[in-house]
């Protein structure tokens, strides 16, 4: 089995390209998603210990949370130490499954894959990419965004050159979702000798 890891900046069409290859009938496991689940299970009592008063009633409230750590590196460090190593477990947890299952890919859909060194944790990597100024606009198009918060969530995370650099196979979001469709079809033939399941 082959494990593919999906990453991309912000703005790139990611999540859209996650959707595809599920659609496509491979495995996906959605690290925010994750992360949202364990902010209502397993990680909202650690949570709530390091960061008192972010958790209500079992269930962290992403709102009060993010105004104890945004901004403040040292605090974002403490979250990231609880919150990655139980989506990571959550990840291996997925493949384990899968693998089971008989699946002859999977996707992890990573978006801090090269920041948290999670290139080991993958065989190939796709990266998802579109010119800077359409990234730009999705970006700020978005509600409550500003160019201040774009420039903080740019200066953490890989510069995307190099994210393009570093991968197996790049994903070029800027013109429709059907042109992405078929690029991520090609990459489940090479990495499968298949067809996805939206061809037949």
């Amino acid at each position: 089995m082959i494990v593919l890891g999906l990453t991309g900046s912000i703005g790139m069409g990611k999540s859209t390209t996650a959707k595809l290859f599920a659609e496509a009938g491979v495995p996906v496991h959605d690290s925010d998603e994750a992360v949202h689940r364990l902010y209502a299970g397993a990680a909202a009592p650690l949570v709530e210990k390091a960061f008192p008063g972010t958790a209500i009633a079992g269930v962290v409230d992403r709102v009060a949370l993010s105004k104890k750590v945004v901004g403040d590196a040292e605090a974002i460090a403490r979250l990231e130490k609880i919150v990655h190593p139980l989506v990571r477990a959550d990840a291996d947890r997925f493949v384990a499954s899968a693998r089971a299952a008989g699946a002859q890919l999977v996707v992890l859909d990573i978006p801090l894959l090269f920041e948290t060194n999670g290139t080991s944790r993958v065989d190939r990597i796709a990266v998802v990419s579109a010119p800077a100024e359409l990234q730009r606009e999705r970006v700020l198009s978005r509600p409550g965004m500003t160019e201040e918060k774009f420039a903080a969530i740019l200066a953490r995370q890989t510069p995307d050159a190099e994210k393009r650099r570093r991968a197996d196979f790049v994903i070029d979001t800027s013109e429709s979702v059907e042109a992405a469709r078929g690029q991520v079809e090609a990459i489940i033939r090479e990495l499968t000798g298949k067809t996805s399941a939206l061809s037949h």
